[in-house]
């Protein structure tokens, strides 16, 4: 056998096709017969419970669930089972890790597989009885009943990025670990603050050399450098990869035009999201990212918001939150709805409902498939540019018009344009609040008692393409799609 060393031993696999070999119980499969089917469909469900050497098997079919035996996680293992299979059958396994090898190998073969949710698998968590077989004949029976909560499988090129989002995410905190227990020798020693803004840097390293310190401390605080030199270069390898797949990806580059989004922020978005039409509404979006607050509400009793859910993945979230305090620095219409609701509910709620915000124009600017409108060309060929030049681009100094050029007659004219938008962002809301309903000065689930029965689809303030645009809702006595005949269409965030 070319698989020895993928060799499972223990009971013999009873799959249909089983290769026969001087090892009985390996866990290697053929071809499988085709099964009998119902209305076009083979009623043939697998279960696998995945292990780090080998994968419980669980067969459904008949009205039955039999134990199959066992396969190694291993390719050629892998490959053998999915040659076994009909492309009408299914298979469960849960999320775990090398589930998407695992998908990958048997989606390639035309396999249907199905990747459960495993905070849902309450009847395999909580089982009192928990083994491999019986975990695997669990996610048959759930799969055939149509009980099992699916996971969405991403594509490899989305793997590939959120691979490398993750890591540098995990790189950049070690390297904060380290520059933050430099940070303690100094304070143990009682030493004065850095008199450079990076003690990190060329200034900051001669200081940090002067320094008379105990052997033991000064030990430490030469690994500690040491660390960040290195993290540094591995930090640099990866934004080079980043920039790669970002100037690949348009609908990556199409979040960049919104100020404030640099490439780490639009990447870790679409590393965690993907396919942006895997969600009908914004709303659906938020939720995924955990940016959601937490309701309890029952009978009669007024409806209280806690705290966001936080579920998701948590590197878009913390990237979104960056990004939201990145934007109010610049003039537009996301700092004026910072200010806003700043003034009604405090700084930091502010921040995180900016990143909301940023959530549902991401939302929309990905399903239209248009830019911010108004979004700051000459800083967004910047950019751009300045990722071509990470991923590798030949310099280009002293040629005439490479980046839109960096006029800064340019960059206060546009600057000037985003003053306005704002403006108008406030005068709009302005006018709907002192026009609108009674409850638009508290906005969405503002009335006393009980959560708000209505959909808050219409109700936020919408950002039109120009100032000019803007004036013409104001016109209106509530917010709507209404536009001149010349005026571009809305972007509702």
């Amino acid at each position: 056998m070319s698989c020895e060393l993928d060799v499972v031993r223990g009971r013999p696999c009873d799959l249909p096709g089983c290769a026969v070999s001087t090892y009985p119980s390996l866990s290697c499969v053929r071809r499988a017969p085709v099964q009998a089917v119902d209305e076009g469909r083979v009623v043939r469900a697998f279960g696998l419970d995945v292990h780090r050497d080998f994968c419980e098997v669980a067969i459904a079919e008949g009205g039955g669930i039999r134990s199959a035996g066992q396969i190694a996680t291993r390719v050629p293992s892998l490959e053998l089972f999915a040659q076994s299979l009909a492309t009408s059958d299914v298979v469960a396994l849960e999320a775990t890790t090398g589930a998407d090898k695992i998908v990958s190998l048997l989606q390639a073969h035309g396999i249907e597989v199905v990747v459960a949710n495993t905070r849902k698998l309450k009847s395999i968590t909580e089982a009192k009885a928990k083994t491999d077989r019986l975990d695997a004949r669990t996610l048959a029976r759930l799969l055939v009943c149509g009980l099992l909560d699916e996971v969405w499988t991403p594509d490899e090129r989305t793997r590939t990025l959120r691979r490398l989002t993750n890591r540098r995410e995990r790189i950049v905190r070690a390297r904060t670990r380290a520059k933050n227990e430099a940070h303690g020798v100094l304070a143990r020693n009682l030493c004065d603050r850095p008199p450079v803004t990076d003690a990190f840097g060329k200034a900051g390293r001669r200081w940090l050399a002067q320094l008379e310190l105990p052997v033991d401390e000064r030990l430490t605080l030469d690994g500690c450098l040491r660390q960040v030199d290195f993290l540094d270069i591995e930090v640099a390898a990866l934004d080079r990869e980043i920039a790669k797949h970002a100037l690949a990806w348009p609908e990556l580059l199409r979040l960049m035009s919104v100020p404030g989004v640099n490439v780490q922020t639009a990447a870790a978005f679409m590393a965690s999201v993907g396919d942006i039409r895997r969600f009908s509404t914004p709303r659906k979006l938020v939720s995924y990212l955990g940016l959601d607050p937490r309701v309890r509400q029952s009978g009669a009793g007024r409806a209280h918001h806690g705290r966001i859910s936080k579920a998701g993945a948590s590197e878009a979230r913390h990237m979104l939150g960056e990004a939201a305090w990145k934007v109010t620095l610049t003039p537009g219409p996301l700092r004026a709805f910072f200010q806003r609701v700043r003034a009604r509910r405090g700084t930091q709620i502010a921040a995180t409902a900016t990143a909301r915000k940023l959530v549902v124009l991401f939302w929309h600017l990905l399903s239209r498939e248009q830019d911010y409108a108004f979004a700051r060309p000459a800083m967004t060929r910047n950019k751009i540019r300045a990722l071509e030049l990470l991923a590798g681009a030949p310099s280009q100094k002293g040629r005439k018009g490479i980046a839109g050029g960096k006029s800064k007659a340019v960059f206060d004219a546009e600057r000037e344009l985003s003053r306005q938008a704002e403006t108008a962002y406030r005068r709009l809301v302005s006018d709907w609040t002192a026009s609108g309903p009674n409850n638009a000065a508290g906005g969405a689930g503002a009335t006393p008692g009980r959560a708000s029965q209505k959909p808050s689809k219409g109700k936020a303030a919408r950002q039109a393409s120009s100032p000019n645009t803007c004036a013409s809702l104001r016109q209106s006595p509530t917010p709507t799609t209404t536009l001149a005949k010349d005026a571009p269409p809305v972007q509702t965030t």
